[in-house]
């Protein structure tokens, strides 16, 4: 640390410095990135509630009742009359919660002590984590060709020590959706908590469905399904980190609540404790100025654009894995590696992922992402193509 203060012009020019490497997502080359740019609005309202803590509400009353109008928004097009939850960091703190209750039921309702979780193998790296940290075993079920969870697969490993089943609603290599309504039978059926990680999907297929387009029910119109995992920060161009947990009914919120003697709520049953409150109201501020109607014009966008970049890179033969369900491409060349492709794609600007099962490049559309940006991205494929030899 300086001896003395540094006046304010030295302090920007340094950290404009390091900004200035950062990528941007309106340059259009991020394109791994389930992220986006923030709605402009969200900005100005970010900075009005930076001083503002949830994890002591009492003190913020208009902040959390505003995370309450946002909870009950999303809980409105996820197919529920009235949802309970919070805005949190993100999905892996959604799904962490989720996890924790399904193992507080079980254990405070079946005396469950060492429970088991079934994951499909497309299941997010946080379950991992959920795993590891709560003393659960999780048990992977396998995928179908369509790179889904196979029902047969969840139905084998469901045992006495199963105190959870999770599907889920745009996977992160493929963004594919898991057949939601047979799992949520096979856990009402078994009495088993059924979560639905949604966070990239939740904020596209319900406005998708709205437009026409034939989606499969992911919602809590299923009647087994106990909490959805939901992003604000993906599609719901909301600013980082705004993520979202919403269950059926307030049991699986008060199982894990803990005491808080000291602030001026009575329990907290989020992991982060204190907890700012501007990405609240910043997500409730985007949510009024887009509505039902910007997103769907959004989500059809990415859509649209995944499914022209599918079309171009058959034309251009590459091979993309399946027709993109929601705005993911992955795609491979049968004479390129996959890890050289994304090599030689990072030397001409473009930032790509891979996914591992099946190995491939992976794009995701984002909002940040527009035609003439991928008319670039399939001309410096070609030009890759050219330059070994075919």
């Amino acid at each position: 640390m300086n001896d003395k203060p540094l006046d304010e012009e030295s302090i920007l020019k340094v950290l404009n410095g390091y900004k200035s490497k950062d990528l941007k997502y309106e340059d259009g080359h991020i394109l791994g990135s389930m992220c986006t740019s923030t709605h402009p609005l969200a900005k100005k309202v970010y900075m009005d509630f930076l001083d503002s803590n949830l994890g002591d509400p009492g003190l913020f009353e208009g902040t959390s009742t505003i995370e309450n109008m946002v909870v009950q928004e999303i809980a409105s097009f996820l197919s529920l009359d009235k949802g309970f939850g919070n805005i949190v960091t993100g999905g892996t703190e959604a799904n962490l919660m989720a996890i924790r209750s399904a193992k507080n039921i079980a254990k405070k309702e079946k005396g469950i002590e060492k429970g088991e979780i079934i994951v499909p193998k497309s299941a997010h790296f946080s379950f991992k984590k959920a795993a590891d940290m709560l003393e659960v075993k999780l048990v992977e079920a396998d995928l179908n060709k369509e790179y889904r969870v196979d029902i047969e697969s969840v139905k084998k490993n469901i045992n006495k020590n199963t105190i959870a089943i999770v599907g889920i609603a745009g996977t992160t290599e493929l963004g594919v959706i898991d057949p939601i309504e047979e799992l949520s039978q096979i856990a009402v059926e078994n009495n088993i908590y059924f979560h639905v990680d949604a966070a990239f999907g939740g904020f596209s297929i319900p406005f998708l469905k709205e437009i026409g387009y034939e989606l499969p029910n992911f919602d809590f119109s299923n009647e087994g399904v106990s909490s959805i995992t939901i992003d604000p920060h993906k599609m719901g161009i909301a600013p980082i980190p705004a993520g979202c947990i919403i269950y059926r009914e307030k049991k699986f919120l008060d199982i894990i609540a803990i005491d808080s003697p000291y602030l001026t709520s009575k329990s907290q049953s989020t992991i982060v404790g204190t907890r700012l409150g501007a990405p609240v109201a910043a997500t409730w501020a985007v949510m009024q100025e887009m509505g039902k109607e910007g997103y769907m014009e959004l989500a059809n966008n990415c859509l649209v654009n995944a499914n022209f970049l599918y079309d171009a890179l058959k034309k251009e033969n590459f091979k993309p894995i399946i027709k993109p369900e929601l705005n993911i491409v992955a795609f491979y060349h049968e004479k390129i590696d996959t890890n050289r492709l994304a090599e030689l794609l990072k030397e001409d600007g473009w930032m790509v992922s891979i996914s591992n099962y099946p190995k491939a490049i992976r794009i995701v559309l984002m909002p940040h992402i527009r035609h003439t940006h991928l008319v670039a991205f399939l001309r410096d494929l070609r030009k890759i193509k050219a330059s070994l030899g075919f």
